[in-house]
């Protein structure tokens, strides 16, 4: 870790443990001179905001030189008011090693040695317990960041393998000696995005794979309703060239490729078009793809970005600002909702056609094998119809909205995390509406069977099969929507299925 930008691909892999995190040796002079800067600001005894003043509206309060000490424990303890459930351990994990990145980049006049322990916490397990709600995204994630400096401190709780504990308690168990913070620390700490960077950032990840399941599912669909390709010619895409459509198309092309039950309809087929959910996937799954590519540039650019305040430069200038405002980030995270919403709204009217037998082109009613005795998967898709409607009123923008704070002073807030966990639960609810339709759209191949689909499809349907047999008569359909969503979340639908 040296303060280069990081993918969000390399903030998972840490984040589920599965990389650990070593401090790179070149950025320790930058760090070094940078903390040089405050300690001579001490020594002069100069007037610089968050060194030797108040915070926020306090900020023309000086503070003595004998308090500088209590003034960064008591900044932290007093912002430590989180709200609500403790973020999760991949969460958190993903919260410490972005704030790590950040301040080894050597704007924020703090010591090696918090950097140091932060890596440390990361590396041997020690996850500060830190609940979900209380920012508001504009002088950074104060409340959870200030959960997380209180373990560093030892104060607050934190797992550690697992069991709550007090932090002192779990530094003890991991060999570690909580930390004593020096002028500018603990507001060092506390300023910056990165709680709704990781909440958000592992959210943005879970979408991206959802995409590519989106094309699966929806070619799977297509199949099952004989619907046509020709929608997909590169030809058509070419003259349109969003790169999201275009791979959508070169993707769904991929999928089908081989299909016997396309050829059996080819030449005596009546229809014209297929129904916009079936034709329209590579406009509509591609705009998707574009919109989400676009938020992950922005917090590519956001992990190795300086976001507290003030700044310290190697001139010795220290610079306040506001780096710390959430705006990117939060409008990043309502595109993404905004964007991921539309996903579901395409896949559920995909769902209703292979349901529906007025637009199922011969399957039977709800693909029950005996409509009537039997409901098949009608209340599968009451269930789809619900998580849309939650999803709809979650992808409201929260950037939109406006609290003032701090009597005034921070008079424009971004919400950003607000923004992050509304995606975090839009992302929750589309990997279970998306694993409907895989279930319904495997369901509707049986019915064309001799008949194989495409190669890609029938590979996506032996991978459906191995987590959910068919439906031969009516049973609870939760724990089969469960395993598929959780099949999905866990990458199984990632390999095998995109053209090479």
């Amino acid at each position: 870790m040296s303060g280069r930008p990081l993918t969000l691909a390399q903030v998972a892999a840490v984040a589920i443990g599965e990389e650990t995190v070593e401090l790179d040796p070149a950025v320790h002079p930058r760090v070094h001179g940078s903390h040089q800067v405050v300690a001579d600001i001490v020594g002069r005894g100069d007037v610089v905001y968050g060194v030797n003043t108040g915070f926020g509206k306090l900020a023309d309060v000086r503070v003595a030189p004998e308090d500088l000490l209590d003034l960064q424990l008591n900044l932290v303890r007093s912002h430590a008011c989180g709200i609500g459930p403790a973020l999760s351990e991949a969460e958190v994990r993903a919260m410490m090693l972005l704030r790590a990145n950040v301040l080894t980049l050597g704007f924020s006049g703090i010591r090696v040695e918090i950097i140091e322990m932060l890596v440390e916490m990361l590396n041997r397990g020690v996850h500060p317990v830190i609940p979900e709600k209380g920012s508001v995204g504009a002088s950074g994630d104060l409340a959870p960041l200030a959960h997380l400096a209180l373990s560093l401190i030892g104060e607050g709780e934190a797992f550690f393998r697992a069991e709550r504990l007090e932090s002192a308690e779990a530094l003890r168990r991991a060999g570690l000696t909580p930390a004593r913070l020096e002028a500018k620390e603990g507001l060092a700490l506390l300023n910056g995005t990165q709680a709704m960077h990781a909440v958000g950032g592992l959210a943005l990840f879970r979408a991206s794979r959802l995409t590519s399941v989106a094309d699966v599912a929806g070619a799977m669909s297509l199949e099952a309703l004989m619907g046509t390709p020709v929608a997909f010619d590169l030809r058509l895409h070419d003259a349109r060239p969003h790169p999201g459509q275009k791979r959508v198309a070169a993707h769904m092309l991929f999928l089908l490729e081989g299909s016997e039950i396309r050829e059996s309809h080819l030449r005596n087929d009546p229809r014209i078009q297929d129904a916009y959910s079936l034709r329209c996937m590579p406009q509509v799954h591609g705009a998707v793809r574009g919109a989400l590519a676009h938020c992950e540039e922005i917090l590519f650019i956001e992990s190795a970005s300086a976001t507290d305040n003030p700044l310290v430069f190697e001139t010795g200038d220290v610079v306040s600002g506001g780096n710390f405002h959430g705006a990117p980030l939060a409008f990043s995270f309502d595109y993404a909702a905004i964007a991921l919403t539309d996903l579901m709204g395409i896949s559920e009217r995909r769902t209703d056609r292979m349901l529906n037998p007025d637009k199922s082109d011969g399957l039977p009613a709800f693909l029950a094998r005996r409509p009537g005795v039997q409901s098949g998967f009608m209340i599968a898709h009451v269930a789809a119809a619900a998580l849309l409607n939650e999803a709809r009123v979650l992808s409201h923008p929260a950037s939109v909205d406006n609290v003032t704070t701090s009597a005034g002073r921070e008079d424009h807030v971004s919400m950003g995390m607000t923004s992050a966990l509304k995606l975090r639960a839009i992302v929750e609810v589309a990997e279970n509406l998306i694993a409907i339709e895989l279930l319904t759209a495997a369901e509707g191949l049986e019915y064309r069977r001799p008949l194989r689909a495409g190669v890609g499809v029938e590979r996506a349907f032996k991978a459906v099969r191995e987590i959910v047999k068919p439906l031969t008569e009516d049973r609870p359909l939760s724990k089969d929507i469960a395993r598929a969503a959780a099949a999905i979340r866990s990458g199984d639908f990632d390999s095998g299925f995109e053209e090479q």
